[in-house]
């Protein structure tokens, strides 16, 4: 009987535990449905363009995790507190030409028509479901925080995972947001936590939204997956392509790299601008993020005339040192001569008329 009051405490606990809200909740209803119709929807669950595996042919989930338990890489997180530069997070742009803020990882602010649109901010300490568990953040990188962003014009999230949809930041945020848009099934976990469905718009794949009817926004396809649990591919990952009056932006999710980008370029190019993934990569997953290489290519296969890579500079979530994705982006750039900027945490790029380059890392 003892055994059998231990096992059901167990599974209450378990049950208790990952029923919690930061787990957000797996689609259902009409929205479900809506999901279940999507061209990309097989075998119970959402997929990619490409046949897309987690790890390469003979690698299995055991020995990544083994990887990551007892391989030793030196200088995966910065020996002293990056450098920053206090943003202007609540006032519109200064110029007529759009406005970009980046925070670290895949968070950043761009301003715009006089409209502020706030991508997947994360600004808690770690990456993940609680607070003790995975990697901190860089010494450097809490100069943000999620309460000093006020009344943000859009919201826009990628695609579910911790390090892109943050629930301490979330609940913090978007309230007051104006308007959200979300892959599709997204919106699913923001309403568990108490956000208004008027205010969310999820979009599949090459679906188009206009808001304020200034911004553009249309979700275009990446090579990932996601899931906050146990059952990945519920809710649909994007790249988003951002059309203003006069410019177009690519406001890239995480990615591996495949034909879809030259596809994307061909249909919605070229680009002002191209935010790409640079980051948290490594051979036992080499489908699902693109090397620094890659990340150069994307940039070309798009018609971007500006690279900026993203996704790296505030958690170590890979194996990689914490500069090396940002060492050889750049070198990669220049060998295929692509005009490439490197802000500053918090630093305004002005797009066309300010170019940080400066390699800051290196300090």
């Amino acid at each position: 009987m003892i055994t059998v009051y231990i096992l059901v405490i167990f599974v209450l606990f378990f049950f208790v535990i990952t029923n919690l809200p930061v787990f957000g909740r797996l689609p259902k209803g009409a929205r479900l449905n809506s999901i279940r119709s999507l061209a990309n929807y097989r075998d119970r669950a959402l997929q990619n363009l490409s046949i897309t595996p987690m790890q390469p042919e003979g690698v299995s989930f055991f020995k990544v995790l083994s990887v990551f338990l007892f391989h030793k890489e030196p200088n995966k997180v910065p020996l002293k507190p990056l450098p920053f530069v206090k943003p202007d997070l609540n006032t519109d742009a200064k110029s007529n030409a759009p406005e970009i803020i980046w925070f670290g990882h895949s968070s950043y602010l761009i301003k715009v028509d006089g409209k502020r649109i706030l991508v997947d901010p994360v600004f808690s300490k770690t990456p993940s479901p609680f607070s003790f568990i995975g990697s901190k953040n860089f010494k450097g990188t809490d100069f943000v925080k999620a309460d000093d962003f006020l009344n943000i014009d859009v919201l826009l999230i990628t695609h579910d995972h911790y390090d892109h949809l943050d629930y301490q930041s979330i609940i913090k945020i978007a309230p007051q947001a104006k308007t959200i848009v979300a892959s599709i099934g997204v919106g699913s976990h923001l309403e568990k936590w108490g956000i208004s469905s008027n205010k969310i718009n999820e979009l599949c794949w090459n679906q188009s939204l206009n808001v304020f009817d200034k911004l553009n926004f249309t979700a275009v396809p990446s090579r990932h997956f996601t899931g906050r649990k146990f059952k990945r591919n519920q809710t649909l990952w994007s790249a988003f392509v951002l059309k203003t009056e006069n410019h177009k932006l690519f406001l890239g999710g995480d990615s591996g790299y495949d034909t879809h980008f030259s596809e994307i370029g061909k249909e919605y190019g070229p680009f002002d601008i191209a935010l790409l993934e640079c980051g948290q990569y490594n051979e036992l997953w080499p489908y699902i993020h693109m090397f620094p290489e890659e990340t150069v290519q994307a940039a070309i296969d798009l018609n971007a005339k500006i690279l900026m890579p993203i996704h790296w500079g505030k958690f170590s979530l890979a194996l990689h040192p914490w500069d090396e994705p940002i060492k050889r982006v750049t070198l990669a750039a220049e060998k295929k001569d692509v005009e490439i900027i490197t802000p500053k945490l918090g630093e305004t790029v002005i797009l066309n008329q300010d170019f940080p380059t400066n390699k800051w890392w290196l300090d």
